[in-house]
């Protein structure tokens, strides 16, 4: 059984910034620092607007975060045999191969395009998480991201909590 799936889910009282009312998949975490992508913030430009050789991919591109924006991830349901994927969890993928997005594309599967990601230093997730601005949600399965629409993900990311956004002091954890 592979590790459950992290979200970092903004906290309601991270307001003004860039993560205001974001759900990140959190795909590294370590001393050295952690990085991860927003699941939850489309971009107003299509895959093929952005891809000169992806004539009708109406999907909407996301944006991942503030760093690299040049960079693409594709998350997608099924693997396709090529070089550059990576399994997350069963019915989740990722990989920043431009074969492996074209090889999704082609076999008509659901998947989303993101561009950039959300990266924090050594200690740095750590401290914001201590000051409250993020909550830590598990999941066994992807459905956050198949079956939720992306409007209602960080609603429905608290909800599995059993909380409700009212709920949470503003502050965070104090040792």
């Amino acid at each position: 059984m592979s590790a459950p799936l992290t979200f970092l889910v903004a906290s309601p009282h991270l307001q003004g910034e860039v993560f205001e009312g974001t759900v990140i998949l959190l795909l590294e975490h370590d001393r050295k620092g952690a990085m991860g992508l927003i699941v939850n913030a489309p971009t107003p430009q299509t895959v093929a607007e952005l891809m000169a050789d992806a004539a009708g991919q109406n999907r909407r591109a996301w944006l991942g975060g503030p760093v690299d924006p040049t960079l693409g991830w594709c998350l997608y349901h099924h693997p396709v045999g090529l070089d550059g994927e990576i399994k997350l969890v069963d019915d989740l993928h990722l990989s920043s191969s431009l074969e492996v997005l074209r090889a999704v594309m082609a076999s008509d599967q659901e998947y989303m395009l993101i561009l950039g990601y959300a990266g924090w230093t050594a200690g740095q997730l750590e401290e914001e998480a201590r000051a409250g601005a993020w909550v830590w949600v598990e999941q066994s399965t992807p459905e956050l991201l198949w079956e939720v629409p992306a409007p209602q993900r960080w609603a429905e990311a608290l909800k599995r909590l059993g909380v409700t956004p009212g709920t949470l002091m503003p502050g965070g954890a104090q040792a």
